[in-house]
């Protein structure tokens, strides 16, 4: 697939990534899009970065354009990464639109995590219910068929309180499965923070009445909490998960 890079993308890529970088972002995100030796036998790239030569500017210029090349998985990749690092290094989150602006908060409430985005990690924002643990059960496996981690709140203890784990959660995961059965306040808060964090958010519900009125018009899945059900959500947010996994 030919990568949709444009000269006014790249130069903007290029601009953050020398704002931002260190040596071990360069070798990260060499990893990621599977130039790790490239990076690291690079005669000037990392050397330039360190003496702070005046022409690491085009050295990096130059060499995310071949990091990047004809593939646009990895132009992906590269966006995704330099924009969460320079988020995280910057302690604000910012997202993008179509038209290009830019929208750039500093949560008071929430912590922004050290870590950044894991591009294998959903998310699943749901009612703690034991009824609900064969759907968790189902999500999951889901997940792990398309490559993906899964987890929810309840998996991770790593703050006093609740909501930063939840939120830490969520900033971490490339998608965000959200169950609104039984209008659950706490998912409908959840589902708020992650649609403005940008996060592919996948809805589910047992009834079309429980998925809010301001987001009727998402596409969302309806399952029934039987077996045939269960193996039908299964199979819906296995091909959702694999569309979504190419973005």
């Amino acid at each position: 697939m030919k990568s949709r890079l444009s000269g006014e993308k790249l130069i903007e890529l290029k601009n953050a990534a020398i704002a931002e970088f260190g040596a071990t972002n360069w070798r990260e995100l060499g990893a990621l899009t599977n130039t790790l030796d490239d990076v690291e036998k690079h005669p000037r790239l990392l050397r330039s970065l360190s003496w702070d030569d005046e022409d690491y500017d085009g050295l990096a210029l130059t060499f995310l354009r071949k990091m990047i090349g004809s593939n646009d998985e990895n132009l992906k990749i590269v966006e995704r990464y330099i924009s969460d690092r320079c988020a995280t290094l910057g302690e604000s989150v910012s997202s993008s639109n179509v038209n290009g602006r830019k929208i750039v908060f500093s949560p008071e409430v929430f912590q922004i995590p050290d870590t950044g985005i894991e591009p294998n990690l959903i998310s699943v924002m749901m009612p703690f219910e034991h009824s609900l643990t064969a759907v968790y059960s189902s999500i999951k496996r889901a997940a792990e068929i398309q490559g993906f981690e899964c987890s929810r709140a309840d998996d991770i203890w790593e703050h006093s309180t609740i909501i930063q784990d939840v939120f830490s959660l969520i900033f971490r995961s490339y998608i965000v499965i959200c169950d609104f059965t039984g209008k659950n306040p706490n998912v409908f808060y959840e589902a708020g923070i992650a649609h403005t964090l940008g996060k592919h958010v996948i809805p589910i519900t047992q009834s079309a009445h429980d998925i809010p009125f301001d987001l009727k018009h998402h596409r969302y899945i309806q399952y029934l909490n039987n077996s045939e059900g269960l193996a039908e959500l299964e199979k819906a947010l296995n091909g959702r998960i694999s569309t979504l996994k190419h973005f």
